[in-house]
């Protein structure tokens, strides 16, 4: 079972990880996908279990724009080595890129 390993494998390196469980997270994926859910289990190499997980579609012609449209994915398991970003979703705000140039107009 998941919570067994996870309890004594990924808690030591991933201090606070555990308190995580139960709350809803924003991942982002290698490739930009972009999904919501709760986060319900894990394992030592961070294959996640996502529960009521929707994900959020991107423009068919600009892969860079997320649009209104989701999708219901339900019960999901992540692999942890396509998992590029895991967040609490209530405290995730969206900012400019700073790197980009301003170009003068």
């Amino acid at each position: 079972m998941l919570w067994n390993v996870a309890f004594t494998g990924l808690c030591f390196f991933i201090p606070g990880f555990i308190v995580m469980l139960s709350y809803n997270k924003i991942l982002q994926f290698q490739g930009g996908r972009e999904a919501s859910g709760v986060l319900k289990g894990f394992d030592p190499l961070l294959n996640l279990v996502l529960d009521s997980t929707i994900e959020y579609l991107r423009d068919p012609d600009d892969q860079f724009k997320l649009t209104e449209d989701t999708r219901q994915l339900g019960l999901v398991v992540c692999r942890g080595t396509s998992v590029v970003l895991i967040c609490p979703q209530d405290v995730m705000e969206a900012i400019p890129n700073p790197f980009i140039q301003q170009q003068d107009g």
